[in-house]
């Protein structure tokens, strides 16, 4: 997105939380990617239309957008799901310090591995959020798939990364098999006929994907 148009919407936003501002103040000083505002925003709007009562998020980081969902989704029991050690704990911590355990249930753990056990125990959720490692998405689809109910809500984060999926050109090459990847994955979503999926170009681009 144009960085004149995301700048003017984020400063339409209400203030976050002071808990919030605290994670994305710490989120900043040490290079932790979460979600950006706009994005969280949205989010948030489709689950206060939503209102689910289980979500799981493939990708925790140090808590701060699960702990934001439940602005959304008040009721909700959200499972979470972190493979880097050190964030599971500070997730830990945050969730902590915002009295919020009984909400959010945070598991340790390669997210492939841990959605395919909660799906061999025919785990079922409202909402799935995937915001984890962009070259699993498909994988991690796969397995949401098996899990997210009849009219539930998928959501994935960053579908646009950096622009490179739509920019035309030649992406670095780093990046170039997760952008051919990224563009799989959104061509699927897209054209899935148990889906109805739209795109939002905010930040790095956010899918929203409604399951019939």
């Amino acid at each position: 997105m144009d960085k004149k148009i995301e700048n003017y919407l984020e400063n339409l936003l209400p203030a976050s939380p002071d808990s919030a501002k605290a994670l994305e103040k710490y989120a900043e000083i040490n290079h932790v990617p979460i979600i950006h505002r706009n994005s969280m925003h949205m989010i948030n709007l489709v689950l206060t239309m939503q209102q689910p009562e289980s979500i799981l998020e493939v990708g925790t980081a140090i808590g701060y957008s699960a702990l934001r969902m439940l602005e959304g989704a008040p009721d909700a029991k959200i499972i979470t799901v972190e493979k880097d050690k050190k964030r599971y704990y500070e997730a830990i911590t945050n969730i902590q310090k915002q009295k919020r355990n009984s909400k959010v249930d945070v598991i340790l753990g390669d997210a492939a591995d841990v959605m395919q056990d909660l799906a061999e125990k025919k785990k079922q959720f409202d909402v799935i959020f995937i915001d984890a490692a962009k070259g699993q998405y498909q994988s991690y689809f796969d397995l949401a798939d098996r899990m997210l109910i009849s009219g539930g809500i998928l959501i994935t984060d960053n579908v646009l990364f950096r622009g490179m999926v739509y920019s035309g050109g030649e992406a670095p090459k780093k990046y170039k098999t997760l952008v051919r990847k990224l563009k799989a994955y959104n061509e699927m979503l897209m054209n899935h006929p148990d889906y109805h999926t739209s795109i939002i170009p905010i930040d790095d681009g956010v899918s929203i994907s409604y399951k019939r």
